[in-house]
């Protein structure tokens, strides 16, 4: 019985840790496309992986204008930039080339 009890629990374990691996490499993709950031706002837990999307035929960079930490993108027309963000609080983000676009993105 003792047996029984333990490979059933083990067996509950293991499907829990299966539905909770995916949260763990999430990754939440923002997409540069006709002079705007989609979504324009985004709040996103600590540790999670963001992705910026190029679309579209105008090029655009990813530059952290005010936050706890700094990063930028090169200036591009294709491709993604991927920054897993750790360091909790409120990032303004703005395309350089585009003044007028601009992001918010929250880590919690």
């Amino acid at each position: 019985m003792k047996k029984l009890a333990a490979a059933l629990v083990a067996a509950c374990l293991a499907a829990a840790a299966l539905f909770a691996i995916p949260a763990f490499g999430a990754t939440k993709v923002v997409t540069l496309k006709d002079n705007r950031f989609v979504p324009k706002a985004l709040t996103v837990s600590s540790g999670t992986r963001v992705q910026w999307s190029w679309k579209g035929k105008n090029p655009h960079n990813v530059v952290v204008r005010r936050g706890p930490k700094k990063f930028r993108s090169s200036l591009k027309k294709k491709g993604t930039f991927t920054k897993t963000i750790n360091t909790r609080g409120t990032y303004r983000i703005i395309c350089e080339v585009h003044p007028g676009m601009r992001m918010t993105l929250k880590v919690r």
